[in-house]
């Protein structure tokens, strides 16, 4: 591929300045419109050392209202970074709508220089590809125009632009010894490249390789490409403003079915505990999960914990107990509420992933991105196109947060509906919890049989076995704190290869 493209092309300075000078001005144009509809924007810049990224970013910038856009200059992984899924720290770096973020090298490094220097074995190439792929596809897929550059030069030119840099003091200190070994690695360096570009072009965010032996012709298509494709993307967006209509809430009244898969008519809510059962496991299983909880800081184990249920089906009680005796430096809880202006601006799963723990922490979710296929998929608050993708790509994230080397278990709350109602008109009577008790908990109890088949579709399209669902049975809170802890406890001998004591 990369020997078959032509590295001797040019532009005549004299075309040079009209072009970009018309470029420059429809770019600026662009920009502005492309914020108007909130349309976000990722320009990646790969390609060789001193193939020019530096200077043609700058070039690519310049006549763009430097309010609406940041450069991010990837570099080795920092401890933090090193210490989450590799995708972690461009997740939090995707734009929000409106916004356009240039990256000078990226995600890429992963399946590049990490694959030459023996950091990824064969398995973690593979998944690094799968990951990548989604990573880019669930983007493109809620807006985000993703643009992607490399830059070809040959071995004898990056060469010469070695010499030239180290020729002067003032750039000397830009080439480096392992810029050299790469130089030598040249070839090895050509057929990982090529195997990037083969697996990783895809309709939604296609590679553009830039010939970028003359820069001023890099410049020119860069800019052109850009200018080309922002074009389209807006056109779409107005194409598609005009065939949409306001979405109405995709769940129509349930109806008797038969053949209806449902996971939750089987849970055996009669399932309890005495009081006396109860304190005793409590107490055992909350000392085994504190010296676990020491062992998987000292060995750098991330534990992603995800709680859903019905309304007042038992997650604040369940994770109180889970987290009573444990070291609060190395755990999180964190409450899910309605997303703010900041949240609505990005992907839906970009606000879970800022809060995705480091390695050998905690991580506990009192709701979670499965409000998506639940809340919103029933208030209409998201397309039926988008609900009926979103588990996809939640299984997805999650596979993600397993290669990385997480636990990753989802629990389901699960209590009848009458049940449910005595538990509210407690709270109702009590001054103290009638704070728990709100409006919206009595109208969504209207929406039961919805939210059940919702549920059920959740569960069955979403539990794998690197991120399986627990339904546990909470008409006993004493047996659902139990479920909870012995669960987490099993799945932490297991992660750690500690065999439990009966």
């Amino acid at each position: 591929m990369l020997e078959c493209i032509d590295l001797s092309k040019n532009l005549k300075k004299k075309e040079v300045k009209a072009l970009m000078d018309g470029l420059d001005s429809e770019l600026a144009v662009l920009q502005r419109e492309a914020k108007a509809r909130n349309i976000p924007v990722m320009i990646i810049f790969e390609g060789w050392g001193a193939s020019g990224k530096g200077t043609l970013i700058n070039r690519l910038i310049h006549p763009l209202d430097p309010r609406g856009f940041k450069v991010y200059t990837i570099q080795k992984e920092n401890e933090e970074e090193a210490m989450r899924p590799f995708l972690w720290r461009f997740w939090t770096k995707t734009p929000a709508k409106g916004r356009i973020h240039v990256f000078d090298r990226s995600w890429y490094n992963r399946v590049v220089k990490d694959r030459v220097d023996s950091h990824v074995n064969k398995e973690e190439l593979q998944n690094s590809y799968n990951e990548i792929v989604s990573f880019e596809e669930q983007l493109s897929v809620d807006g985000t125009l993703i643009i992607k550059f490399f830059l070809h030069i040959s071995q004898k030119e990056q060469k010469k632009r070695f010499e030239k840099l180290e020729a002067s003091e003032e750039t000397r200190w830009r080439v480096t010894a392992e810029d050299w070994k790469h130089n030598k690695q040249y070839d090895e360096y050509v057929g990982v490249y090529e195997d990037m570009l083969e697996k990783t072009d895809t309709a939604f965010a296609p590679w553009t390789i830039v010939e970028a032996t003359d820069r001023e012709y890099a410049a020119a298509k860069i800019l052109s490409t850009v200018v080309e494709v922002l074009k389209d993307k807006i056109a779409d967006v107005d194409h598609e403003k005009t065939l949409s209509k306001k979405t109405a809430p995709s769940i129509l009244p349930a109806v008797d079915n038969p053949f209806k898969s449902s996971v939750l008519d089987a849970a055996d809510l009669t399932k309890s505990l005495t009081k006396e059962e109860y304190k005793k496991k409590l107490k055992e299983l909350q000392k085994k999960l504190a010296i676990l909880h020491s062992e998987i800081y000292r060995r750098r184990v991330p534990v992603v914990l995800a709680f859903e249920g019905w309304d007042a089906g038992g997650k604040g009680g369940a994770i109180k107990r889970l987290t009573e005796e444990l070291d609060p430096r190395g755990y999180e809880v964190m409450p899910t509420a309605s997303p703010n202006d900041i949240e609505k601006a990005h992907h839906y799963l970009w606000r879970f992933w800022n809060n995705m723990p480091k390695a050998g922490h905690l991580a506990i979710f009192d709701r979670t991105w499965y409000g998506r296929v639940m809340v919103e998929r029933i208030e209409g608050f998201c397309t039926e196109d988008e609900w009926q993708r979103a588990y996809k790509e939640i299984n997805q994230m999650e596979e993600h947060l397993y290669n990385a080397g997480a636990v990753v278990l989802k629990f389901w709350m699960h209590i009848d509906k009458d049940e449910q109602e005595r538990r509210f008109n407690e709270r109702m009577a009590n001054p103290e919890k009638q704070w728990k008790i709100t409006d919206e908990d009595w109208r969504n109890r209207e929406k039961w049989d919805q939210y059940e088949d919702a549920v059920n579709e959740m569960i069955i399209r979403t539990s794998t076995t690197y991120a399986p669902w627990i339904i546990v049975e909470g008409n006993s809170k004493y047996y659902a704190r139990v479920k909870v802890l012995e669960t987490v406890v099993k799945a932490l001998e297991e992660k750690l290869g500690i065999k439990g004591k009966k």
